[in-house]
C-alpha cells in the first residue's frame, strides 16, 4: 500500500489560516486534487473531516481523532493513530491511501508516506497551518506541472532513505 501526502503549500511552506486556505481559490488546482482522491480513502483529522462535511473527498474517509470515535457517515472510520489508520486502510484494501491534513496529521504521517503531491503556491502567506519540513536528501523530485497560479510537484521518496 502506498501512503501519499497531498497538500497545498505556500514558500514558507503555509498551508492555512485559521482553517481557511491562505490565498484567494484557484480552480484548477481544488479540481486536480478532488479528482487525484476521488476513488481511494483519504487519512484525515477530525477537525479537517468535520470542515469538509458538505462535500467529503475520497471513497472513504479514515479520521484520526483521539475524542470522536463514531461517525455519522457510513464512509467514514475512526482510527486512533498512525498505525491504526494504517490498518483500517489495509482493512479497505487500498492500494493508495492519501493523506490529506490538517497540519499535525501531515506532521505525524511525515516518516510514513511514500510520495508527496504538492500543489507549490507562489508567494509567502501568513497562517497557523504548515507543512512539515522534510530532507531533500531522502526525497527525488519525480514530476513537475505549471498550472496558472501554481505548480504540481510529485516527489517520490528515495529508496532506503531514512524516515524523517
Amino acid at each position: 500500500m502506498e501512503l501519499v501526502s497531498v497538500a497545498a503549500i505556500a514558500d514558507n511552506r503555509v498551508i492555512g489560516d485559521d482553517g481557511e486556505l491562505p490565498w484567494p481559490s484557484i480552480p484548477a488546482d481544488k479540481q486536480q486534487y478532488r479528482e487525484r482522491i476521488a476513488t481511494d480513502p483519504v487519512i484525515l483529522g477530525r477537525v479537517t473531516f468535520e470542515s469538509m462535511l458538505d462535500d467529503l473527498p475520497g471513497a472513504a474517509q479514515i479520521v484520526l481523532s483521539r475524542s470522536e470515535q463514531e461517525f455519522d457517515v457510513p464512509t467514514a472510520h475512526h482510527a486512533g493513530g498512525v498505525d491504526d489508520a494504517v490498518a483500517v486502510a489495509e482493512a479497505l484494501d487500498a492500494e493508495t491511501v492519501y493523506v490529506i491534513g490538517g497540519a499535525v496529521i501531515y506532521d505525524l504521517f511525515q516518516p510514513h508516506i511514500d510520495r508527496m503531491v504538492l500543489s507549490r503556491v507562489a508567494g509567502e502567506y501568513d497562517g497557523d497551518a504548515f507543512y512539515p519540513v522534510w530532507d531533500d536528501a531522502n526525497w527525488q523530485l519525480e514530476s513537475t506541472t505549471e498550472y496558472d497560479r501554481f505548480r504540481l510537484e510529485e516527489w517520490v521518496r528515495v529508496a532506503g532513505a531514512e524516515r524523517e
